[in-house]
């Protein structure tokens, strides 16, 4: 999954950095408005993560912006200030949570999993795709309930492709998604073959279906029709 923190307290920014880079997350960072806005327009994200008070303009105004932009990121809230009047406006903005410091960033982790099934696998902490099954909480995967290994890139690939089933997938956005912002611009997508050729040969030897197809020069499709 791909997080945006935004947040000016440095120390505190990569704490959180630190932990989520630790629980398989690609995290992505801005300390100050300008650069928080520059990467909601310019990127798209699972979950993001956003302080109110930030140099040079307000996480209010971020999240204004999101909803305009009709982004699908969830947001959650994350202040100093334990105001009621603050919750509401953020949660009337279209924010998921609020979330006052100081926090465990345990507490911060349980959060953002918790937008994140609601947003993406509609609460649920299962996905089921045809013999597939896939459990988010302990990050593993059936086939036919025999249990398959995988890497944590190759479960994120998978995710990523049954979030977005029958939808044509380019390789610069798959590789902006589950990497980071600046490996959209590389010049070869070798590793990201070499992922996908593994996570595709482990499923055909689990006996799973032929489900994700090569679209020449584009990128990919997952799909069962």
């Amino acid at each position: 999954m791909k997080i945006l923190i935004i947040e000016d307290e440095t120390a505190l920014l990569q704490d959180i950095r630190k932990y989520l880079e630790g629980e398989n997350m690609v995290v992505e960072t801005a300390s100050d408005f300008p650069e928080a806005r520059k990467k909601i327009i310019d990127y798209e994200y699972d979950c993001i993560v956003v302080d109110i008070n930030l140099p040079k303009g307000s996480g209010f105004d971020l999240i204004k912006e999101l909803k305009i932009t009709r982004s699908n990121a969830g947001i959650l809230i994350i202040s100093a200030r334990n105001s009621l009047d603050d919750k509401l406006k953020g949660l009337n903005l279209g924010s998921d949570d609020y979330l006052v410091k100081p926090f465990h960033l345990s507490e911060l982790n349980a959060r953002i999993n918790a937008i994140l099934r609601r947003r993406l696998f509609e609460g649920n902490l299962v996905t089921h795709f045809n013999e597939l099954t896939i459990d988010h909480r302990a990050l593993s995967v059936k086939v036919s309930d025999h249990p398959l290994s995988l890497t944590p890139k190759e479960f994120d690939l998978l995710n990523y492709f049954i979030i977005n089933k029958n939808k044509v997938l380019t390789q610069s956005g798959i590789v902006e998604h589950l990497w980071n912002d600046e490996l959209e611009f590389v010049d070869s997508y070798t590793f990201l073959y070499t992922h996908i050729r593994n996570l595709r040969k482990k499923l055909q030897d689990a006996g799973a279906g032929n489900y994700l197809k090569s679209i020449y020069s584009v990128g990919y499709i997952w799909t069962d029709q």
